[in-house]
């Protein structure tokens, strides 16, 4: 090859090289803080993450990066380097600089992702769940790519629609060429406020409302009509079956028998009532209560010797092995009171209106407490409260405190309530002082404790006195700790010591592990049993140490769990 073929070989290699930089237009800057932003990603958080999820949160974070080394740049260029008066690098610096910014990046990158597998690892281990490989857990750089880029797309597209606007602006309003750019920014910004506040989110939470509805029109296969008359939805309600919602049918159809709690517990037992209002069941939320109370009453509800009421998670779901729970325990002689009050998962529920599930829970005790409140003390059933995620939320807005709980009710059980509820702050703000966030000890637990596992319950003391107040909360449960706090604020429960599946490589940065935690929410029961958002048989022992029946016995303890363990893995099947 001769000397003039060479020259011409590298002289088409800039050109291409030029050319793919036009095309790109990559901000060095931006690609060194988006390496931070992605390294910063992939650090340990509550909850495992396998290499698809990891991929898009990191490739989003990345994107976030590139934007704000992008502003850095242009500041610096701007106001800085202006009067720093240097010197143009000759060509080959700036290549030589751009080829170390990018093999440093790429370096990098690969170097934390191999960590993060190990992290990774770690947590799975603290979890008894099956841990990644290493080599599988690097694709989550070449998906991290792809969503960093098309994020950075979606703002060149937004970018381009900004300079339109300007143009526009300038050539009709007559904007002065220099402002242009900034009131088209205005105007978009106006626009998508104003759309995005109004039209928009009102129709998006239209079509996720209409698209739950469709599934609460849904029946499972496996969902049938009760004919038992202390069911609702049966012949004999008065709430129809076809107004329960998907997840009230299920509610009502399954559920242990009076003949199945006496072959487990070797007891004789009664058939337990099951009560349900749908959304659909009555015109609002007064009626529904009302009809409610009604459904009690023709049941005979309030002649059993315990009745719980259940405030559901968005879309009306009740924890079967809650249920379960209690009335094997009670032989059946129970009742068990559940109202719909969202079509929605409860993230889009919290998001969309939170104060719906307060103001269901509200309405559903007040109206049950008040026919309850009015019989003799000597008639009245153990009269209890049970709520779940966003449940427990709705539960506890029924109370104005404590005082007001303990003078209405007789035993709660809460699990895993959300960071945002107004009596579990009260109660972990004012935890007694040496006593950890993970597990505060309150007023010395003479009426509410909390518990990750079975022996906590009978921690601080044996004195727990009746009323007994229990929260249910794991140390890797996102949905108990995510708070907008994280964002400015290192929260205790990462400067304590930590909870016994909570790695000790995870580290409080702010923003970083505000948006870590937050991105673990949607994958909070993504984990076994004891971790994450999954409490499994622990409510039995929550309702066991709240509202313990005479003659209980160890072996009767071990006989129901094992049995609502077998529904609970029974019903993820066929539901």
């Amino acid at each position: 090859m001769t000397a003039t073929t060479l020259t011409k070989l590298r002289a088409r290699v800039v050109v291409v090289v030029r050319r793919a930089e036009d095309i790109i237009d990559l901000n060095y800057v931006g690609l060194i803080v988006a390496t931070v932003f992605f390294a910063l990603s992939v650090t340990p958080s509550l909850v495992p993450r396998d290499w698809l999820f990891q991929g898009l949160i990191s490739g989003v974070n990345a994107a976030l990066g590139y934007g704000l080394g992008c502003m850095l740049e242009w500041f610096f260029r701007l106001w800085i380097r202006p009067r720093l008066k240097l010197p143009a690098p000759p060509t080959w610096v700036r290549y030589a600089v751009k080829s170390a910014i990018l093999l440093t990046a790429a370096l990098s990158a690969g170097l934390m992702l191999v960590q993060s597998a190990r992290w990774q690892r770690e947590i799975t281990a603290l979890m008894d769940m099956e841990g990644t490989t290493t080599p599988a857990y690097l694709r989550t750089g070449l998906l991290s790519v792809a969503v960093g880029a098309a994020v950075v797309a979606v703002y060149r597209t937004l970018r381009e629609t900004i300079l339109f606007l300007a143009r526009q602006l300038n050539r009709w309003v007559r904007v002065p060429r220099e402002l242009a750019p900034t009131a088209g920014l205005l105007v978009l910004v106006l626009l998508a406020v104003t759309i995005f506040n109004g039209v928009a989110s009102r129709a998006f939470f239209a079509v996720a409302n209409s698209a739950f509805s469709v599934q609460n029109d849904h029946t499972s296969p496996n969902a049938v009509q009760p004919n038992q008359p202390e069911r609702s939805g049966s012949p004999a309600s008065l709430v129809k079956w076809e107004s329960l919602g998907f997840e009230g049918r299920w509610f009502v159809s399954h559920g242990p028998s009076a003949d199945r709690i006496a072959a487990v517990t070797g007891r004789q037992a009664r058939e337990p009532i099951r009560a349900y209002v749908g959304l659909e069941s009555a015109a609002d939320g007064e009626a529904q209560a009302q009809l409610a109370v009604s459904e009690l009453e023709r049941t005979g509800a309030f002649d059993r010797k315990v009745m719980v009421v259940v405030t559901t998670t968005g879309t009306g779901w009740v924890n079967g092995m809650a249920t379960g729970a209690i009335e094997y325990m009670y032989g059946g002689d129970s009742a068990i009171l559940a109202s719909q009050y969202s079509y929605l998962p409860s993230v889009l529920s919290f998001l969309a209106d939170r104060g719906k599930a307060i103001d269901a829970g509200k309405r559903i005790f007040d109206a049950v407490y008040e026919h309850w409140k009015a019989r003799p003390p000597e008639t009245r059933p153990k009269l209890l409260v049970y709520g779940e995620s966003l449940g427990s939320q709705g539960a506890e807005g029924a109370f104005d405190g404590l005082a007001d709980l303990r003078t209405k009710v007789d035993g709660a059980l809460w699990v895993g309530p959300p960071n945002s509820n107004r009596l579990w702050q009260q109660f972990v703000s004012r935890r007694d002082p040496g006593s950890r966030e993970v597990e505060p000890v309150y007023a010395d637990g003479l009426v509410v404790r909390f518990a990750s596992d079975s022996a906590d319950l009978a921690r601080p003391g044996p004195e727990w006195r009746s009323p007994r107040i229990a929260y249910l909360q794991h140390a890797s449960d996102p949905i108990v700790w995510w708070s907008p706090d994280l964002i400015f604020s290192q929260p205790d429960w990462l400067s304590e010591p930590r909870g016994s599946d909570v790695t000790s490589q995870m580290r409080w940065w702010p923003f970083v592990t505000f948006w870590q935690v937050a991105a673990d929410l949607t994958n909070a029961q993504g984990v076994t049993d004891g971790h994450g958002h999954r409490y499994g048989s622990l409510v039995l022992d929550g309702w066991v140490a709240v509202a313990q029946p005479p003659d209980w016995t160890v072996e009767l303890s071990d006989k129901i769990r094992r049995q609502i363990e077998a529904a609970e893995g029974y019903e993820r099947e066929i539901k």
